[in-house]
């Protein structure tokens, strides 16, 4: 496959991960105001350095790379549902979030977040390990989905029988 402009590894390897700390920091800063009001300047140098220092450093920079890639793809997804979701189930007032999917999403969005982290600092494979791979994995996940079906269970009862 050929290789653009855009995908060179100086870009990737430096500029998109200093561009990435640099607006968060810079953001952070004008939003929060530590310097004070009207500091563009000097918000910009502080953003600056720290983007610097930040793209000096190898492991972190591996960390936000796989990050961007991740965040992305979930964007695009996130999007993609939103926007099936708009069409459904829109009123003429527009899309209107209930708390249920407030909920839900929060979940999801945490859930795909700790995820996403863990694979991208590259402790994923050693999370699903002492998770999944060790001996007393298979009897604590199943007795777990069990007491979780129960609880959901007890839960649809009890709320059933308050109607």
């Amino acid at each position: 496959m050929a290789e653009t402009l855009l995908q060179h590894p100086v870009l990737t390897n430096f500029v998109y991960p200093f561009l990435i700390v640099f607006f968060i920091v810079f953001a952070v800063l004008e939003k929060t105001k530590l310097f004070g009001e009207e500091k563009k300047q000097l918000n910009a140098l502080t953003a600056f350095v720290i983007g610097l220092i930040f793209v000096s450093a190898v492991f972190p920079k591996m960390v936000v790379s796989n990050m961007i890639l991740f965040l992305s793809v979930a964007i695009v997804i996130v999007f993609v549902v939103l926007m099936l979701w708009g069409f459904v189930f829109s009123t003429k007032d527009g899309f209107v979030m209930t708390n249920a999917m407030k909920v839900g999403l929060f979940v999801v969005i945490t859930i795909s977040l700790i995820i996403g982290i863990l694979w991208a600092a590259g402790v994923s494979g050693k999370a699903y390990d002492f998770l999944f791979n060790q001996s007393w994995s298979e009897a604590f996940w199943t007795n777990l989905i069990f007491v979780v079906l129960i609880g959901v269970a007890l839960a649809a009862v009890i709320r059933g029988s308050g109607k």
